[in-house]
């Protein structure tokens, strides 16, 4: 097997196997071998399932082989992020506290790859509980970037977006509920979109006593390819009557969005959001991709949009989110979490009911200017991140010279968490480089509901300014 095969699209992946020229045990034995090469140097996955994955493949095989009904993802080595319940295997978040944890049940967005015929290579690494943009917990040694160790691949997905990049896995899914999917697509160089609120279910497998209402959280894509993320959107989108914040909207053919023409779309390009401190590299880099689209036959123009002190919005509740999922392991666990988890929980304890009435009002608002803003353009652009990369270990408190906003934890990605307040779909794409040689993406927004405008924007852009070709010093 040549190790070229590590890095082609999923659809072409899925290709090969259905036509017999290559086995789904043969590209899963490809993937763990290279697991095992390289990803001491990454630590993108927290677990391997390398026998159940080739028990998987070998069934895969079989059915290929007695032309047994298969699926769309049928015979495929994916990862899947350790925040996602996967019965009778290992699911940690990334904590101490549940290091033993074994669920009885799978995630919704478990259940729908095992049905399209995935084969799970195993679980990825996150920070604590997912709680903020890198890859950091107390179960093991940081996850780190394949383009630079010394750097976070981000996160809360960032072993995800890591091993995808890396070639470690053909497709990988995430979690973005506040630019988790986004972040990390942006640091490793990679494409990943977030759905629309509501288009994917969140439910995990645990039914809670007391649960939070999911209004910022979407599982998604992480991959190497505009399609690839398309058919991983076409599996696990639908209303799930066990998440009543799924919606019961028909699912369209996402796959079909990336041949859409893309003239005339009304495109709005904003270096800050009118409120974000953003590196000038960062700024021209993702700014000379944002005016491809004008050659595209788009109509781009700088918007004025002013976004004042979002956090203010998302932040109470998400704060109020983290004490109410894991305040629990507070007390009996409270020297072994991370800072930034306690930081989160201890916040949260502190919300009052005032303070979340605000905030809630506060989202209203903030979806009142979105969508006076979408009746005038089809799509919003901008940097995904304010950086090109953090040192592991390090989240700045000061970017392009001001304080991070509201602090350094959520300062250097000021155009995820808005987007996830108001429920629209975004995407981060490639866009560039950095004089250091980190890869900046470039996030596309679009209306709730509108993946297939993303989409389509995404995979012109990829045809205009293609990435696939390049591979990380780790690969």
């Amino acid at each position: 097997m040549n190790d070229d095969l590590a890095f082609a699209s999923s659809i072409n992946l899925l290709e090969l196997i259905a036509t017999k020229e290559i086995s789904p045990v043969e590209i899963t034995q490809l993937y763990l071998n290279r697991i095992e090469k390289l990803d001491s140097h990454l630590n993108s996955y927290l677990l391997l399932t390398a026998d159940l994955a080739i028990e998987q493949a070998r069934k895969s095989e079989n059915d290929l082989m007695t032309g047994a009904d298969i699926g769309p993802l049928h015979g495929l080595p994916i990862s899947v992020k350790d925040s996602q319940m996967t019965k009778g295997i290992r699911t940690t978040l990334g904590s101490i506290a549940l290091k033993d944890n074994i669920p009885t049940k799978d995630a919704a967005i478990i259940e729908k790859v095992k049905k399209a015929g995935a084969i799970i290579l195993g679980k990825t690494n996150l920070p604590e509980f997912g709680a903020v943009g890198t890859c950091e917990n107390h179960l093991g040694d940081d996850g780190r970037n394949p383009w630079n160790t010394s750097y976070t691949p981000g996160g809360s997905s960032g072993g995800a977006a890591a091993a995808v990049a890396a070639g470690l896995c053909a497709l990988a899914t995430g979690g973005d509920g506040g630019g988790s999917i986004r972040i990390p697509a942006s640091f490793c160089g990679i494409y990943g979109i977030k759905p629309s609120q509501g288009r994917v279910s969140g439910f995990s497998g645990v039914e809670s006593e007391t649960p939070m209402p999911n209004i910022f959280g979407q599982p998604g894509p992480l991959s190497r390819t505009v399609a690839d993320s398309a058919l991983l959107l076409n599996v696990i989108a639908g209303h799930d009557p066990r998440d009543p914040t799924t919606a019961r909207k028909p699912v369209p053919d996402f796959m079909s969005s990336i041949n859409k023409d893309i003239k005339r779309l009304r495109i709005a390009w904003s270096p800050n959001y009118g409120f974000a401190s953003v590196d000038q590299e960062v700024i021209d880099v993702c700014y000379k991709a944002a005016m491809i689209f004008e050659q595209l036959g788009c109509q781009i123009e700088e918007t004025s949009l002013k976004l004042e002190s979002p956090y203010d919005a998302y932040g109470p509740i998400y704060e109020l989110d983290a004490y109410m999922s894991y305040g629990q392991y507070y007390q009996s666990h409270k020297d072994k979490l991370t800072h930034f988890a306690k930081y989160f929980i201890e916040s949260g304890s502190r919300i009052s009911a005032p303070e979340l009435s605000q905030a809630l009002g506060l989202i209203e608002v903030l979806k009142s200017k979105i969508n006076t803003f979408f009746s005038e353009y089809d799509l919003l652009i901008s940097p995904t991140l304010s950086v090109a990369g953090i040192p592991i270990g390090e989240f700045p408190s000061e970017i392009a010279g001001k304080p991070s906003y509201p602090h350094k934890y959520f300062g250097f990605h000021p155009f995820t968490y808005p987007i996830n307040a108001v429920g629209c779909t975004a995407a981060s794409i490639p866009a560039g480089f950095s004089s250091e040689g980190l890869p900046i993406g470039l996030h596309i927004v679009g209306r709730k509901w509108e993946e297939e405008t993303v989409l389509a924007a995404s995979a012109a852009l990829e045809k205009a300014n293609p990435w696939i070709g390049f591979r990380p010093k780790i690969s």
